[in-house]
């Protein structure tokens, strides 16, 4: 029987998802290609590792070791774009990244047994990176569509952990090699190792589908990622940003748009995203993909209950870009189905 090691399985499932990612259009790859180049990479390292670890290919070595120290920084560089207000993709300033493959690429041929140290050093340091940006909750993901902001916030948390995980994984082995001779190494590294780089395309696929049009898979309405205390100390000046911004969405009809976000907001009022995100918090206890998404909701309240536009149609005409997020958010507002709501207020308008 032919032997078919696991992380060709993974391999071979990544790379239908990465086909998914290269079949959503030309502007959505720009947007996201970043991550398209994050799942490539897991299918190639899933099969070098299967080779490594399955068939006892031992001439792949380097190249395994130095496509390792790329998985780090790119991931990072990938869902960073989503945190940021301005500019997107990769630029000369972002060199300092190549530092560890650089460094690992001098240390293949003059010190391998600093390899280990240095590859556990670089997903460590980038896992803590990523959870820090993750301790802002969805608001601090300003680039990314509110309509999916809490999937790309659950994705980077799982990014995140997921590198952090790694780097004990190869602790684990260390030990082992130095307490019990490397006597379950192999089988520790190859599970691990797979493993990990499924859950990281798994992370990537979610964000770069939810940044484009894909469909996302029910949620929910209690997975909010953070919440906010309205009763926090609310200054004057949060209730005039608040005040500005309802005026905003409500007479722009902002809601509408499916791809806003809050660098769209804030640029709107021409304010740090960060001043915009405080003053939603503080004044109504919520994120802002909460805030705009209850507009939304009213939105699609108001069309269930004036037209009989079919709920469809209705998901896009209230702003949302996918059916399983309308629904989530309209049981986290109304507490049922759009289906039964309008039914249930036809009844009442029919009785009055």
């Amino acid at each position: 029987m032919i032997f078919v090691p696991l992380s060709f399985a993974v391999s071979l499932f990544l790379a239908t998802f990465l086909v998914r990612l290269l079949l959503q259009g030309r502007e959505s790859l720009a947007r996201n290609y970043l991550f398209v180049l994050l799942v490539a990479l897991y299918v190639v390292q899933t099969l070098l590792v299967g080779l490594r670890w399955g068939y006892g290919v031992m001439v792949i070595l380097p190249l395994l070791s130095l496509l390792a120290s790329l998985v780090p920084p790119l991931t990072y560089l990938a869902f960073r774009d989503l945190a940021r207000e301005e500019g997107n993709g990769i630029s000369l300033r972002d060199w300092p990244h190549l530092l560890p493959t650089l460094a690992l690429a001098v240390l293949l041929p003059t010190w391998r047994s600093a390899i280990d140290l240095l590859i556990i050093a670089e997903f460590l340091g980038y896992g803590v990176a990523l959870a820090w940006i993750a301790r802002l909750g969805t608001d601090g993901l300003v680039a990314s569509r509110l309509d999916g902001s809490l999937r790309s916030h659950r994705s980077l948390v799982l990014a995140a952990l997921s590198l952090i995980s790694s780097a004990l994984a190869d602790v684990a082995i260390s030990l082992d090699m130095a307490v019990g001779g490397g006597r379950h190494s192999a089988m520790v590294v190859s599970a691990a190792t797979t493993v990990i780089l499924f859950l990281l395309g798994i992370a990537a696929v979610v964000a770069g589908t939810e940044e484009g049009s894909g469909e996302a898979e029910e949620t929910s309405p209690a997975e909010e990622v953070r919440t906010y205390s309205a009763t926090q100390e609310v200054s004057g000046e949060d209730e005039a940003v608040a005040a500005g911004l309802d005026r905003l969405i409500r007479e722009r009809r902002l809601y509408a748009d499916a791809g806003l976000n809050l660098g769209k907001l804030s640029r709107r009022m021409g304010l740090p995203a960060r001043a915009v995100s405080h003053a939603v918090n503080r004044v109504h206890g919520m994120s802002v993909s909460q805030y705009v998404n209850n507009f939304r909701v009213a939105e699609a309240c108001r069309l269930l209950s004036e037209t009989d536009m079919p709920v469809t149609r209705i998901v896009f005409e209230a702003g949302f870009m996918t059916k399983s997020n309308f629904n989530r958010e309209f049981l986290r507002v109304t507490g049922t189905n759009p289906t039964r709501w309008r039914g249930e207020n036809a009844a009442a308008i029919t009785g009055m």
